[in-house]
């Protein structure tokens, strides 16, 4: 029954991508991962579930592998990737004409020769998506199994889909500015990442909480800009705007849920500790979960 009901939501997506199809914008249709074609993407999509999913069971019994340097290398790497599209997302947008309020996408955009240059920094964005999808396998690797959560993986494996269907059919107007707010975002994210990989630097680095704080004002903006949009009538396709307005919303409550269990709660549970251990009663069950809580976010 199961078999039947996945085949059934298989055909239905492939039936509205054929419905779709000739409105898909023809510049970017054939590049890579794209391939005139969900089925690269979702492949890939699977191949990571089935890690997801399969990963920690291979791992269970065997000795966390180490992978400092490689986790040093990779995250810098994608703060180099990530400050690049910040910065040509900004210029292309500029050198295309776009205004704050309102980034036109309709036919005539993909004859304009400016509007070229910010579907391949889009483009880019989108394989970033596919890089990224190894924050999850070092996690596997590194048996940090409980980092692995439905926020992670529902965030991971949803942005990869949402920016193919993007890519094929509005790789330019209003998609600009969700992806430039999220690369700022990531600029900071990885950079802590890259440096806390490095042992001697880990006491140092005293920002990590505010990075969801980032993360949680990038959705707010994000939103009001796409809701702005639709109330000025900004002219780019009203699904578009929809997707991406209900998906901040996703996120905003997905990630508030997160910090309000790992930094409010927590900190609650720490003054109770506290309090605790100075009229004299020590709560060892109290300061496990600290430790587990600040594991889980490293």
């Amino acid at each position: 029954m199961e078999n039947t009901q996945m085949a059934s939501f298989v055909k239905d997506l492939m039936r509205q991508y054929d419905e779709a199809y000739p409105h898909a914008d023809p510049r970017t249709r054939n590049w890579l991962l794209m391939e005139d074609s969900p089925w690269p993407v979702w492949i890939l999509t699977i191949i990571y579930m089935l890690c997801v999913f399969i990963g920690p069971r291979i791992m269970r019994d065997r000795k966390p592998f180490s992978l400092q340097y490689f986790m040093v290398v990779y995250n810098l790497g994608l703060v180099v990737l990530s400050a690049y599209m910040f910065l040509e997302l900004i210029l292309s947008a500029y050198n295309a004409g776009y205004n704050f309020q309102c980034a036109v996408y309709n036919k005539d955009s993909v004859s304009n020769p400016n509007e070229l240059r910010v579907a391949k920094v889009l483009w880019w964005y989108f394989f970033s998506k596919a890089i990224e999808l190894l924050d999850t396998i070092c996690m596997i690797a590194r048996k940090k199994f409980d980092q692995i959560t439905f926020l992670h993986v529902f965030h991971h494996a949803s942005m990869l889909n949402i920016w193919w269907w993007t890519m094929m059919f509005i790789p330019g107007g209003m998609s600009w500015f969700g992806s430039c707010m999220n690369c700022l975002v990531h600029v900071v994210m990885y950079l802590y990442y890259g440096l806390s990989a490095i042992p001697s630097l880990r006491s140092k680095l005293w920002w990590k909480r505010y990075i969801t704080r980032f993360q949680l004002l990038q959705f707010c903006v994000t939103f009001t800009h796409t809701v702005n949009s639709i109330r000025v009538g900004c002219e780019f396709p009203r699904w578009g705007q929809n997707l991406l307005a209900g998906y901040m919303v996703v996120m905003l409550i997905l990630f508030g849920n997160f910090y309000m269990q790992a930094y409010i709660k927590q900190a609650n549970r720490s003054k109770k500790a506290a309090a605790a251990e100075t009229n004299g009663h020590h709560t060892p069950s109290v300061v496990t979960a600290t430790d587990s809580s600040r594991t889980k976010a490293d």
